[in-house]
């Protein structure tokens, strides 16, 4: 199972230069865009204390994302290929997820404040 370590690869390549090294929304070109990008390090405090996996999952591979005028987030394809782990998206629930996805999501909740 990929942990934050091979997160924080995955992470750097795709998601700070917009986001920021420390996943603030501070990235390089966030003042150029017409809306800032979301500070990665609240996501799990404004889900009321857990990390959501599915709606990050949605969120990353563009399956259910919120539009905003002006924006486009890439979908993250090259994420979405490759050897298939199960990443717990529910008390029960199991979803076969690319290994590189399931990588950036353990990056993800290791950096909630």
């Amino acid at each position: 199972m990929p942990d934050a370590t091979d997160g924080a690869a995955v992470y750097a390549e795709n998601c700070a230069l917009c986001h920021g090294p420390a996943g603030k929304g501070d990235g390089a070109v966030a003042g150029v865009l017409p809306k800032s990008p979301g500070d990665l390090t609240t996501i799990s405090r404004r889900a009321g204390g857990t990390f959501p996996v599915s709606d990050v999952l949605s969120q990353i591979d563009g399956y259910s994302r919120d539009p905003v005028p002006g924006v486009d987030m890439p979908e993250f394809g090259d994420l979405l290929t490759g050897d298939l782990v199960p990443v717990q998206t529910g008390a029960d629930q199991f979803t076969p997820t690319p290994r590189p996805m399931a990588a950036l999501l353990a990056y993800l909740e290791s950096i909630q404040e």
